[in-house]
C-alpha cells in the first residue's frame, strides 16, 4: 500500500527531483553534444541549468571538468531530497523508491510493461 504524502511533498520532491534530472541529463547530453550545440534539447538544459551552474559556483571545486559540473551540482539536490525532505517530515531516511517523483515513474514503468 503507498504512503499517502502531503501534497507539499509532493511539489517539493518533484521541483528538485526535475532539476536533479535535468542536470544529471545535461551532464549526459555534455558527453555528445559542446554546450554551445543547435540541438533543441541541449539548448533547454543549458538554459535551465545555467543559473544554477552560477549559484552553485563559489562551491564547486575548480578541478572539475566542466562537463561533470552539473552531475556534481545535481548530487546536491539528490542530498536534499535523499536527507532534507524525510527530516522535514519527520522521518528517518525514505529510502530510493520513497521518492514520489521516482516512485510514480517506477510504478507507469511497471504498468506499461505489464501489458
Amino acid at each position: 500500500m503507498q504512503e499517502a504524502f502531503p501534497l507539499w511533498v509532493i511539489v517539493v520532491d518533484y521541483l528538485l527531483g526535475t532539476i536533479m534530472w535535468t542536470l544529471i541529463g545535461r551532464s549526459a547530453m555534455n558527453i555528445f553534444l559542446p554546450e554551445d550545440s543547435e540541438f533543441f534539447f541541449m539548448k533547454v538544459f543549458v538554459k535551465f541549468t545555467n543559473p544554477l551552474l552560477h549559484l552553485f559556483a563559489k562551491i564547486t571545486p575548480p578541478f572539475l571538468i566542466r562537463p561533470i559540473v552539473p552531475l556534481y551540482i545535481a548530487w546536491f539536490f539528490f542530498m536534499f531530497r535523499f536527507y532534507l525532505v524525510p527530516a522535514l517530515m519527520g522521518y528517518e531516511v525514505m529510502g530510493m523508491l520513497s521518492f514520489p517523483l521516482e516512485s510514480e515513474l517506477s510504478r507507469f514503468i511497471y504498468t506499461f510493461g505489464s501489458n
